[in-house]
């Protein structure tokens, strides 16, 4: 009982990185555009993540176009500034939308 207890804990912790930022990501109508494994209207995060890979400078790049927007990336659709976002939860996003895989 207990080794099963133990097992499904750790199940339970290796996906919760997969939803952790998902719910912020909702509240702030990144996934109105965004899905993580597929193109919506912006490029699916595993794409983003598959790109970004190995940039060290990925994360405050990406966290800045989340807030003002950016374009020409993915695409002639530009990404709307997000006002709702502020930096530390544009950084959190990011770094989980990088975890993508």
């Amino acid at each position: 009982m207990k080794r099963s207890l133990t097992l499904l804990a750790l199940a339970l912790s290796a996906a919760a990185p997969a939803f952790a930022d998902q719910a912020l990501a909702t509240a702030k109508n990144c996934m109105a555009c965004h899905a993580v494994d597929k193109k919506l209207v912006g490029p699916a995060y595993k794409e983003v993540a598959a790109k970004y890979k190995g940039d060290k400078t990925a994360l405050d790049t990406l966290a800045a176009k989340v807030i003002k927007g950016g374009g020409g990336v993915w695409g002639p659709v530009p990404m709307p500034a997000n006002p709702q976002v502020n930096d530390a939860e544009a950084k959190k996003l990011v770094a989980w939308v990088l975890t993508q895989k």
